[in-house]
């Protein structure tokens, strides 16, 4: 065989191991026990020829399909990047490849178009990032019959969920502002997956129990450039002395903006923000946040969905509390 025209196949390594076809798959999927004889020999003959296994072939000796799609509208946010860390690495360690597709916007034509890239594949499952309006999209265009598994901050449609408790997390951070003496709290807002916001309920849940009427939710997107700016607007308003931020990100644009206003932080105005960026506790000052443990969430994504494909425990949904971490961006609000 010559290595320049083709890649190497299966049979090629069977041949020069002198084994059947069926032994070098048990031996590369670890299916059923080989002699430690055969194994080395098969495995020598897959250094020699530079082997590497394909999904599609395997699924055929296996009767098992090794690859799992994630539906992400965003690869690049610590939320989502982490989430897909967790994911991909139980994936990997239950010998799944894993496969994400982007799903660029929220049309309908741009949602459609990403599941069906994602299922031109031969997939076991799907795991959608329900985080936001895509994510919510793309999970009502997957079909019944496929094991599909959300990760996301709530619960619903019909699909098991790998959940972060978002409201809980946000009533702990408007209760510890409140508990500090602020008469209100401000909250500057990430999209959300649908009509509830978990972020927007905690906060505003917390203020309704306080007897606190809840002022408008100031929307940033995920821009930390709109929140600098709302930084800079909030600026000038003596009502406002404590703002609860939808990510960290926005938190960090928006102390940026009251730094250049003028405003100190937290000596004039509390900041707070949501997730638990690694870069947060080097800000300054560094920021009082709402941690969550994505990589868990990925983990606990595909736990559910090896449940569906029978390698694991069945379960409808996983969920875990978020942890106020406190640290320099909040205090007391200022004595007029």
């Amino acid at each position: 065989m010559s290595r320049s025209s083709r890649a190497p196949s299966i049979t090629d390594v069977a041949r020069l191991a002198g084994v059947s076809v069926p032994t070098v798959s048990r031996v590369i999927t670890g299916s059923v026990p080989v002699s430690p004889e055969r194994t080395d020999r098969v495995m020598a003959a897959v250094r020699e020829l530079g082997y590497r296994p394909n999904g599609a072939a395997r699924a055929l000796v296996t009767g098992r399909q090794s690859v799992i799609a994630v539906l992400a509208s965003n690869t690049t946010r610590y939320g989502y990047a982490t989430t897909l860390q967790g994911i991909e690495e139980a994936a990997r360690l239950a010998g799944f490849i894993v496969m994400i597709t982007v799903i660029e916007t929220d049309e309908p034509a741009a949602v459609q178009a990403a599941v069906d890239l994602a299922l031109s594949h031969p997939v076991a499952g799907v795991v959608v990032l329900k985080f936001d309006p895509p994510g919510a999209a793309a999970l009502h265009r997957l079909p019944d019959a496929l094991p599909v598994v959300a990760a996301s901050g709530g619960r619903g449609d019909g699909v098991p969920h790998a959940v972060l408790d978002d409201t809980a997390g946000a009533m702990a951070a408007t209760e510890y502002l409140l508990g500090l003496g602020h008469r209100t709290v401000h909250y500057v807002a990430v999209p959300t997956s649908g009509r509830r916001a978990g972020r927007a309920t905690g906060w505003k849940r917390a203020l309704t129990r306080a007897g606190v009427e809840a002022p408008p939710v100031l929307d940033a997107g995920w821009d930390p450039e709109r929140a600098y700016e709302i930084g800079r607007e909030l600026a000038g308003r003596d009502d406002v002395t404590a703002v609860l931020c939808g990510n960290d990100e926005l938190a960090m644009g928006l102390m940026r903006g009251l730094h250049e206003a003028g405003r100190k932080v937290p000596a004039d105005i509390s900041v707070v923000g949501f997730d638990g960026h690694p870069m947060g506790r080097f800000w300054t000052p560094a920021l009082t946040t709402v941690e969550q443990d994505f990589a868990d969430l990925g983990r606990r994504s595909f736990a559910l969905l090896g449940g569906l494909l029978g390698t694991g425990h069945t379960a409808k949904t996983s969920s875990t509390a978020a942890r106020l971490v406190v640290r320099e961006s909040s205090g007391p609000p200022p004595v007029r």
